[in-house]
Parts: structure tokens; C-alpha cells; sequence
């Protein structure tokens, strides 16, 4: 008797761990889901605001849901639950329209209607010249770049409605600095990265391995604030690299 309670007993406790961990799984996955998402950044192409190793957190409710806002974007519906339209300036993650799968961020420029071109490496909307200003990096900015290996000019680039934020650029002769003039279609965005000369954004079509137009289903949220940073050269893969930090970028707001 004694042994079958404590088999009992051992098949209670297993069953209760077991229940724990499907409720801490389900409670991930709605958070996952509906709240929050962490992302790590993969590249270069937002400098000088987010760099290669990066960890951001990102809002799930800001622009609504999707298939996409679950994981493996099972096709439950079509369209947005809840949508709402990205603002320009917004840091978004989303949906690459090439694959549907591979997560990317950039920054959003164009909305529905807008008229976009580049031209001599300056930004011009429905016909306006985009208004930026050199400037010199701060010091902590300028310390991350050193790591890094970045360079080029700093601006400070400002949006209709007085949003600003900072963009790189390596001269007015890259091959995205001159364009056709881009229209963006109803129900679509158009997402440019900050890193102007390296980014493979919507100034390429998907067929050319670019973002193209951006269906607004792609979107997944907005970026909000980066949490940690990891230097470079550190990897999950390399346990006495993970005290690698970038303390200068903790806590860093995303504008």
C-alpha cells in the first residue's frame, strides 16, 4: 500500500509540473501574441539607431492584428483585427512581402497615396525636400560607431508634423540615392531603413530581394525601446562573450 501512494503520489507531483509548464507556455504565448515580442537585430541597416546585436522589445497592439502577430503566421483570417494605421517615423517590425516569413524592421516614410523619390541621396515626399541637418555624434553614439565600424555622415532628418530622427548616409552617388518616383498603393507602406546606403528596403522591388510596397497584413508592431545591446563579436554560442555589453545603449527609446 505504501508503495502504491507513493506511486500515486509521484504521478500527482508529475502531473502538476506538467500542468505548470502548460501554463507558463499558454501565458508566453498570449503575451507573445497580443502584448509584447523581443527581436534581435540581424543588421546593419538601421544605424545609427539599432545596430547588429540589439535587443528591442516591441508592441504587438499598436498597429492591430494579423495572421502574422502569431507565431509561423498560421492563415486563421485575412486582413487586420483591430488595425490601426502606422504614423510616419514609426520603427516597425514586420512580414517581408518575399517570403512572408523573415522578420525585417525599417522605418516607415510613405503612407497610402504618398509620392516618394531620392534624389542626390536626400529624401523628397509628395514632391517636398525632406529637411536635414548634419550633426556630430554624441559621445556614446560615436563610441558604438568606433566598435563597429561605422561611419559616414550623421543627419537629423525631420518628417511633416516636426518627427525626427537620425539617419547615415556615405555620400549622394549610392546606387539608392536616385529614384524613380514611387506611389504607394492603397492599403500599403512604403519603409525605407535609416542606414540609407545599406539598406535593401522599398526602394527595391521583392523580386530584387527588396521589401517593395509593404502590405499593411505584413506589419507586426512597433519597435519601442532598445533593452540591452551586445558588442560585437558576442554570441549565444560563445558563453564568455555574453558579459559583452554596450551598457551606453540599456534602456535606449526608440524615436
Amino acid at each position: 500500500m505504501s508503495k502504491a501512494r507513493s506511486q500515486a503520489g509521484a504521478a500527482n507531483e508529475f502531473a502538476e509540473v506538467v500542468k505548470t509548464i502548460v501554463w507558463a507556455l499558454a501565458i508566453a504565448l498570449v503575451l507573445r501574441v497580443f502584448l509584447l515580442q523581443p527581436y534581435t537585430i540581424p543588421s546593419a541597416s538601421m544605424e545609427p539607431n539599432l545596430y547588429e546585436g540589439d535587443y528591442i522589445v516591441v508592441t504587438k497592439w499598436s498597429y492591430g492584428y494579423s495572421k502574422h502577430s502569431a507565431p509561423f503566421s498560421p492563415p486563421l483570417f485575412e486582413g487586420r483585427i483591430a488595425g490601426k494605421s502606422p504614423e510616419r517615423g514609426d520603427v516597425a517590425v514586420f512580414k517581408t512581402p518575399r517570403d512572408n516569413r523573415t522578420d525585417l524592421i525599417k522605418r516607415v516614410i510613405g503612407l497610402p497615396g504618398d509620392r516618394i523619390q531620392m534624389k542626390g541621396g536626400e529624401l523628397f515626399l509628395n514632391g517636398e525636400r525632406i529637411r536635414r541637418t548634419p550633426i556630430q555624434p554624441s559621445q556614446a553614439l560615436a563610441r558604438s560607431m568606433q566598435e563597429r565600424g561605422g561611419g559616414g555622415e550623421l543627419f537629423v532628418e525631420t518628417l511633416p508634423g516636426g518627427r525626427s530622427y537620425l539617419t547615415q548616409d556615405y555620400g549622394p552617388d549610392g546606387g539608392l540615392d536616385e529614384t524613380d518616383v514611387y506611389v504607394v498603393p492603397e492599403g500599403h507602406y512604403f519603409m525605407m531603413g535609416d542606414n540609407r546606403d545599406n539598406s535593401s528596403d522599398s526602394r527595391v522591388p521583392v523580386a530584387a530581394n527588396g521589401v517593395g510596397y509593404l502590405p499593411a497584413e505584413n506589419l507586426v508592431g512597433r519597435a519601442r525601446i532598445v533593452l540591452v545591446s551586445w558588442k560585437p563579436g558576442a554570441s549565444i554560442l560563445k558563453p564568455w562573450t555574453w558579459l559583452s555589453l554596450d551598457t551606453d545603449r540599456f534602456f535606449k527609446p526608440l524615436k
